[in-house]
This record gives C-alpha cells, structure tokens and sequence, in this order.
C-alpha cells in the first residue's frame, strides 16, 4: 500500500516543520513548502527537515513557493503529482505576523494587505484549487484519509489591538474551514481547524518575556508554553483516521485558554 501524502505551506520551522515530522512518523510521505530555501543548506529549513523525513522512513519533497502567490498553485500541485502521483491531505500552516505591531487606530492598508495575503487568501484558493483536484483523483488509497486542515489560532476569537490584522485573518480562515467542510463532507474528504495558542516559535519569541510574565499569573491553566510538536501530534490525530466523522471540528492546542474562568 502507498504511503499517504501530505502538503504542509510553511514546512521550514517551528509549527510547519513538527507537522511534516509528526505526519512522516505516522507514515505520510511529505511535501513540504517555504517562499524560499538554499540548496545547499541542509542544516536548517526545508533540507533540514527532509533529513528529520527520510530518519523516518518517508520520502520529503521541498518546495520553493509564496502561499500568496496564486501563480505559485498550480506549479507546487503539478510537482507534488509528479512526484508521488497522489495528494491526500492539505494543512495550511504558513502565517505571519504583522511586520509592525501598530495599534488598530494606526494599522496601515500594506500591513493589512501583506497579512491576509499570506494568512486568508493564499489558503483559501490554495484549498480551492486541491479540492478540486482531490475530487477528481482516482486511484484512491482505501487506507488514506483525504484531509484539509487550517492551522488557524486562538486569535480567531482573541483580540489583539496591536496585531488586529492578523486576528482578522484568523477568523476569516476559520470562517474557510467551516465552509470548505460543509462544501466537501459529501465526497468523503474530511475538513479540521486546529487552533494554536501561545506556541514557542520565531513569531512568537520577541514577545517572549511578556508570555512568560502572562503564563506565570495564570494565562494560561496549564501554565507553560505551547511547543510546535504539540500541534503536530494533533495534526497527525486528526488525519490519521481516527476522527473521521468529525469533519469541521475545530481543535484547540492552547492548554486551556478557551476555558472560561471566574
């Protein structure tokens, strides 16, 4: 039986790259994306990660693409099916944050533009296009379960007054999960939002010593940080099959946050 493949956007570090690691465990051959890598760099970023792959088993693919850039689609999908003949799960984790952290009053359109380029935009016509192409793939691997998965964030609904733009396209992909669910439940492909909270990675380490403070005074219940390996074993969870009649579940990594407390 052919090993699954899975699409990971942003597979380079921190949430993207546990993902492709945990799903290369639990017998996926991977393809991973970055806007950007060196060839000759097998130290860090995607050569890197096809290293930590092929330790375990499963073929790694890197792919030079920019999520926002819908020219970029079609050309990443056509070297995916070239290579392995197949494509059974998305997961849309490439993000960014806003390159300044601006008050919602002062936010300015490019800042707003770049976000939900990269955030919204990029993985909902990504996901249209691999629908599509899920639906129309034939020999299907009965063992393989077809999935689209949005790494959103618990800024879907957190607000953030100095990152509003990134929080708006957190609930515009949330938005985009429920609807490619609902779109895609018929035809056997499954559909998962997984909802990150404070997650130790680059993004998140210039705010390091506010998030320490934050989780030392109870942010936080399970008070410590979140790592990027524990969203990729509910990744893995999720589209290893054994949620398969929970199509548009929303899953959240956040130790708790969406607990509310007195």
């Amino acid at each position: 039986m052919k090993r699954p493949v899975a699409f990971i956007t942003g597979a380079s570090r921190g949430i993207g790259r546990a993902i492709a690691i945990e799903l290369a465990r639990h017998g996926h051959d991977i393809a991973g994306s970055a806007r950007g890598f060196d060839p000759a760099d097998t130290s860090r970023g995607l050569l890197e990660v096809k290293q930590r792959v092929e330790e375990l088993g499963g073929r790694f693919l890197p792919l030079q693409g920019d999520v926002a850039a819908l020219d970029d689609h079609d050309r990443m999908i056509d070297e995916i099916h070239a290579e392995y003949g197949r494509l059974d799960v998305l997961v849309n984790n490439a993000g960014v944050a806003p390159e300044q952290r601006l008050d919602v009053l002062e936010m300015h359109a490019a800042s707003y533009d770049r976000v939900l380029g990269i955030n919204l935009r990029g993985p909902f016509f990504l996901s249209q296009n691999i629908a599509r192409r899920m639906l129309r793939q034939t020999g299907e691997n009965p063992a393989a379960t077809r999935a689209i998965v949005f790494i959103t964030s618990v800024s879907a609904y957190t607000s953030s007054l100095s990152r509003a733009e990134y929080c708006i396209s957190k609930v515009g992909l949330s938005m985009a999960a429920a609807v490619f669910a609902d779109r895609l439940s018929a035809h056997g492909i499954q559909v998962y939002e997984v909802r990150p909270g404070i997650i130790r990675t680059d993004m998140t380490s210039a705010v390091k010593e506010k998030y320490d403070k934050r989780i030392a005074e109870g942010l936080i219940p399970q008070m410590r940080w979140g790592t990027p390996e524990d969203v990729g074993k509910t990744v893995a969870a999720l589209v290893g099959g054994s949620f398969n009649y929970s199509t548009g579940a929303v899953i959240e990594v956040s130790g708790g946050m969406n607990v509310r407390r007195l």
